[in-house]
């Protein structure tokens, strides 16, 4: 392997000449079950989007309000705040458990605390209960959302990881889509069932998860990290190449982890907290991981996302049964468009997609805020139905950069031993901003109803002006290789040189006729 040739970019890829270009996921049956596993981890993210929209539905229910003597507006932010409210306890814990026990094992730990929280919230008899279990909720999700995108990253065949990736937060929508649809079926049901039976059918990707995933391979890199090499390169072999331990492409893998992972254990010592912002390389990635993360949730998108009705309610939409079939048909909506831009990300790259999410929302948001301004001052149904035609248009510039490529961008910019760390921190912004947005948005639509879109017009201008200037491409580019994007070439030489390093240490082994536990050919580059 030459030096520095660690990190290449264009036609000369790391890893891309060492991938069979015949081994599709449609024709290889490992490749087949791998992709089963990486489902059973994305409906983690249907979990979340789940919870949001069926939140939005059960206010448009009257056996809901009526059970919970007609919530007021700020009862209502508790209720939809007090999820987030139960992620923020338990981030002290989850990347501990992420690191420590491993990828799979936290998941199933959140899973399975998130089957006893639906379990009560299926059961309550008020609205202390209510708010309990959605609090359980928020705690077991946080546990198991920190740990399934990192383990979708780090098993996923190279070709796929990034689609696959992007695709985990997009499948948000295919939760928002059940249960839009859930709570729109039971509207007629005329008893407590209209909102039980969708609380009910929130546990299910939980129960799945915790009777499934003990089947399901571990991360390699963590793994690794544990000194289990020859499971981990079992792993590598069995799901990248057909078993083949000395396959190019294995043996790439193999040697870039271990030599990336030594770099970070004796090098650049990135274990603790304080190693997120002590070197520029990760100052430069919590700047970028703060910022999408806060944009995720500032963006406008909190108003419809929790509080449709209130903005149908505005526009002089009142019929329950209008409302939930707009947030049934929106949530199909988003998902077509998450998912056509998670298909696309390799293809498009992470910054062209930001940005031109940025400049669409920003464009579709102040003609939403026209529209809503033209209704509220003359009353025209005209400007309601351009009100909706322009909130389908603003999520579709939504859904291209900030349903995909939040998750996505944040776990391959973060080093293996700040993943888990870094990804919390992420998720813990995310939680900051929607219980914020979860307090104000219903008490600012209120008092200000189409005035309050103007601060996120503001809003959205600033972001494009941030994505345009601080995101960094990162397409084509293996979990190892982004190092030189952040830590510089220096960072990328020392990993090279680790690799030589541990080349020549098993041909000094296999000289020797000794056997090394880590033993493994270095396929070179050029």
């Amino acid at each position: 392997m030459a030096g520095g040739a660690i990190v290449s970019s264009g036609d000369n890829l790391g890893f891309q000449h060492l991938v069979d270009p015949t081994r599709k996921w449609h024709n290889n049956l490992r490749l087949i079950i791998l992709h089963a596993w990486i489902v059973l981890l994305l409906i983690t993210s249907s979990t979340n989007g789940y919870d949001g929209s069926m939140m939005n539905g059960l206010q448009s229910l009257p056996q809901w309000k009526g059970y919970f003597n007609n919530p007021s507006d700020s009862q209502l932010g508790l209720l939809n705040a007090i999820q987030n409210i139960g992620a923020l306890a338990a981030y002290p814990f989850a990347p501990y458990l992420t690191d420590g026990l491993g990828r799979k094992r936290t998941v199933a730990t959140g899973a399975l605390i998130m089957c006893g929280a639906t379990a009560l919230q299926t059961a309550s008899q008020s609205v202390g209960m209510f708010i309990g279990a959605r609090f359980m909720i928020g705690f077991g999700l946080t546990f198991a959302a920190n740990a399934a995108p990192l383990l979708v990253t780090e098993i996923a065949y190279p070709s796929y990881r990034a689609p696959m990736t992007s695709a985990y937060n997009s499948l948000w929508y295919s939760g928002a889509i059940v249960a839009a649809w859930t709570t729109f079926g039971t509207f007629k049901v005329n008893n407590t069932w209209s909102w039980r039976i969708p609380s009910a059918l929130q546990g299910l990707p939980s129960v799945l998860q915790v009777l499934l995933i003990w089947f399901m391979p571990e991360s390699p890199r963590w793994l690794m990290s544990k000194d289990k090499d020859q499971e981990a390169l079992r792993i590598l072999a069995y799901y990248h190449a057909d078993g083949n331990q000395d396959d190019p492409l294995v043996r790439h893998e193999f040697d870039e982890i271990r030599a990336s992972l030594d770099f970070d254990r004796n090098v650049a010592a990135n274990v603790g907290w304080k190693s997120l912002i002590s070197t520029p390389g990760n100052r430069k990635r919590m700047r970028i991981i703060v910022a999408i993360a806060f944009f995720s949730q500032w963006s406008g998108n909190g108003l419809a996302s929790y509080y449709l009705n209130k903005i149908l309610d505005q526009i002089g939409i009142h019929d329950p049964t209008i409302q939930l079939l707009i947030n049934g048909i929106l949530s199909i909506w988003n998902l077509f468009w998450a998912l056509l831009a998670a298909g696309l990300v390799n293809k498009l790259g992470r910054r062209l997609l930001f940005i031109s999410s940025c400049i669409g929302m920003t464009i579709f948001f102040v003609a939403q805020t026209i529209s809503f301004a033209e209704f509220s001052k003359h009353g025209k149904p005209d400007a309601a139905h351009a009100v909706i035609a322009f909130l389908f248009l603003y999520y579709a510039a939504y859904d291209i950069a900030f349903s995909p490529l939040i998750v996505a961008y944040t776990v391959e910019i973060l080093p293996f031993h700040l993943r888990a760390k870094g990804f919390n921190v992420f998720n813990f912004v995310i939680s900051v901003a929607l219980i914020f947005n979860q307090y104000v948005n219903p008490v600012a639509l209120g008092r200000l109803t189409w005035r309050y879109y103007i601060v996120y017009c503001c809003w959205l201008a600033f972001e494009t002006v941030f994505c345009y200037i601080y995101i960094v491409e990162t397409k084509g580019l293996t979990l190892e290789e982004t190092a030189a994007l952040f830590d510089g070439e220096d960072a990328a030489k020392q990993i090279a040189a680790g690799v030589i390093d541990n080349h020549t240490d098993e041909k000094e082994s296999a000289s020797d006729g000794s056997i090394r536990e880590h033993s493994m050919p270095v396929v070179s580059k050029t």
